[in-house]
């Protein structure tokens, strides 16, 4: 049995088998275009604002994405509800749900302060307790204006009064709280038992510095304390991960206040990305691609043909050349069609496969710009295939299992998204249809699982996101595959068919890194600095007992540096136990001690990070070791072990 609480406040019930069949009643009835709550013997165990117009609806987890969202949701409100009980002169503002837990916009006198979590977790605990339903309920704009001023919220009101004329206006009530909302929520209060306050924050409201500072309340909620408990603990590890901190304890990067949001990258960071590039080259040459390099900057006209110059200006870099507008790139696609219709193509020329780590710049905003995660110029591992329709299929297998193989390399699992059709779309629906069964028969017969991400689509066409999933459970969006039908149409892209006719190539965008900035800094993360002894800046750190040994930790290094080990020695004049510390700071795959016994035998103390003393070897036995890791590119980071 399943109970629906539509948004007319009415509860139905229905037996599994017709529950399609009786939501697209309802809507042919005009009772309802969305479900609020879903309960299944008992158990809240969904929530769709959409239902779709076969009736069918999606019901959610809350290790779904729109699951977390709902839940995280009706939590905001929880704590708006907890702090108003304690304060009721506050003002609420917003109070959306975000990736990882809620915050809420406050503006009140007083000054929140750490102190006060306590204060307004134990209230929160109490609605929670008080298992409050949550009510919909929906006004007309003058009704929902008077309503909010009523309540002395001018936040709310000034939200709505710049609704659009035709917006419906709702509301959810629990008890004697009530939010401006569209939803959707919870069914009750009862589920987020598990509360955790974590931050306070200023905020201009609209994020406007013209408009007042707020009080910005982050929290983060779960049905149980193990998961609560298990969610603090990889946050203090993610602290310890930070790839801002580590990045500049190893010497890898750094951020200048010369060029916000434009990284600078040192020696050691430098060589980290030369092997993540080499790797990169060596996976898409076996892979069938060839690599291309389009400029930097390009003239109006361009980007006015791709679109970017009507909706995407505000987040490009412009400048004008001899009385012509021109763009840095934000993307790489245009130059990549450029290359295309460089020469006339034949059907026999498919598919083409053009990989190009292109330089691209985008303007962030300056709140949003962080390390290596958010940055405003970066490198994108773009590849574009030029296809028939019928090579769809087969291609986007080819992808999936390339960039499966890149993720494996460096221990990230992953899952799947499938995003279809958006509301807004360019192109025909055959087409869309096409493309998005053949996304979906790809995906099917590798035997992945996935899940459909309805209307998420790009607006020129279905794609497949890869969320990885690193050591410590965080996820990440990196890889995108996007089957692209506009811009071969917008550019006017040909090739001769066997019929010989002129047609249109379907396209393919695709990222395996995403960008390499990026993907560094998440590999920072995900190995806490300690890459692995292929990918590490120095592999083999030399240190000399005395200044005695310094000649012959030379001759060891010159060895090493003959066979392209990357090597650094030691020779300050400090204690041995110090030097080996400092090297274990450093996250060294290898170190080598040497001292009166090691000269005698033309050997090495060695030291791994990992398995600890080794005992002595001769330099010829563990440089073979080291460099069969290096040829196998073995994922010997402690951090995976």
């Amino acid at each position: 049995m399943i109970k629906l609480t539509l948004p007319d406040n009415s509860v139905r019930e229905y037996e599994d088998g017709i529950l399609a069949l009786d939501v697209a009643k309802s809507i042919s009835e005009g009772l309802a275009r969305s479900v609020v709550g879903a309960v299944y013997n008992g158990e809240t165990i969904g929530l769709k604002d959409e239902v779709k117009a076969d009736g069918t609806i999606k019901f959610l987890k809350f290790e779904d994405k729109e699951g977390k969202h709902v839940f995280w949701h009706t939590s905001s409100h929880i704590m708006a509800h907890a702090i108003k009980r304690i304060w009721p002169d506050a003002k609420l503002a917003i109070g959306p749900a975000i990736d990882n837990g809620f915050y809420y916009d406050i503006d009140m006198e007083y000054r929140l302060v750490q102190e006060d979590f306590e204060k307004i977790e134990a209230e929160m605990k109490k609605i929670v307790k008080e298992g409050l339903e949550l009510e919909r309920f929906e006004l007309p704009r003058e009704e929902a204006i008077k309503f909010m001023e009523e309540r002395q919220e001018p936040y709310k009101v000034e939200l709505i009064q710049d609704l659009p004329e035709d917006a419906v206006i709702s509301f959810y009530k629990q008890g004697d709280f009530t939010d401006l909302c569209a939803g959707p929520h919870l069914e009750s209060t009862k589920k987020p038992k598990a509360v955790k306050l974590l931050s306070i924050a200023g905020a201009y409201w609209r994020g406007s510095e013209n408009n007042k500072m707020l009080q910005r309340v982050y929290g983060i909620t779960f049905e149980k304390a193990k998961d609560l408990e298990d969610y603090l603990k990889m946050i203090e590890e993610a602290k310890k991960r930070d790839h801002r901190k580590l990045g500049k304890e190893l010497d890898l990067f750094f951020m200048s206040e010369e060029g916000p949001g434009f990284p600078f990258f040192l020696p050691k960071g430098v060589e980290v990305k030369n092997e993540l590039m080499k790797f990169w080259r060596e996976m898409h040459k076996k892979a069938g691609y060839v690599e291309i390099e389009t400029p930097l900057m390009l003239n109006r006209h361009l980007w006015e043909t791709s679109g970017h110059w009507f909706t995407y200006k505000e987040n490009m870099y412009t400048t004008v050349i001899d009385e012509q507008d021109f763009a840095i790139k934000p993307m790489n696609c245009p130059g990549g069609i450029l290359v295309y219709k460089n020469a006339m193509h034949s059907y026999k020329d498919f598919p083409m496969r053009v990989a190009e780590a292109g330089r691209v710049h985008r303007h962030e905003l300056s709140g949003a710009l962080h390390g290596l995660m958010r940055v405003r110029a970066f490198t994108q591992d773009d590849a574009h295939l030029f296809i028939l329709p019928e090579q769809i299929k087969d291609e986007i297998k080819g992808v999936i299992k390339l960039i499966d193989e890149i993720y494996k390399q460096f221990g990230f699992s992953y899952k799947l998204e499938l995003s279809t059709r958006p509301e807004k779309f360019l192109g025909e629906i055959k087409d869309w249809d096409m493309a998005e069964a053949s996304l979906k028969a790809a995906l099917e017969e590798l035997n992945l699982n996935f899940v459909i991400n309805e209307g998420d689509g790009a607006f020129y066409g279905p794609k497949i996101d890869f969320h990885l999933t690193d050591c410590i459970g965080r996820t990440w969006q990196c890889g995108t595959i996007q089957l692209d039908y506009q811009l071969p149409q917008r550019f006017e892209m040909e090739y001769v068919g066997a019929d010989g006719q002129k047609h249109r190539p379907v396209m393919i965008h695709r990222t395996a890194f995403g960008s390499i900035e990026r993907f560094f800094g998440i590999l920072i993360e995900q190995f806490a600095g300690a890459f692995p002894t292929w990918l590490a800046p120095v592999q083999v750190k030399v240190l000399p007992i005395s200044d005695k040994y310094n000649e012959y930790a030379e001759k060891v290094k010159k060895q090493l540096e003959d066979k392209n080990i990357r090597v650094e020695v030691d020779l300050r004049a400090e204690k041995i136990g110090y030097k080996i510390r400092e090297a274990q700071m450093g996250k060294v795959p290898f170190m080598f001690v040497v001292g009166e016994k090691e000269v005698e035998n033309n050997g090495v103390s060695v030291r791994e990070r990992k398995q600890g003393d080794m005992g002595s070897m001769s330099v010829d036995e563990i440089v073979s070791v080291i460099l069969n890791k290096i040829a196998s590119r073995e994922n010997d980071s402690p951090q995976l072990a």
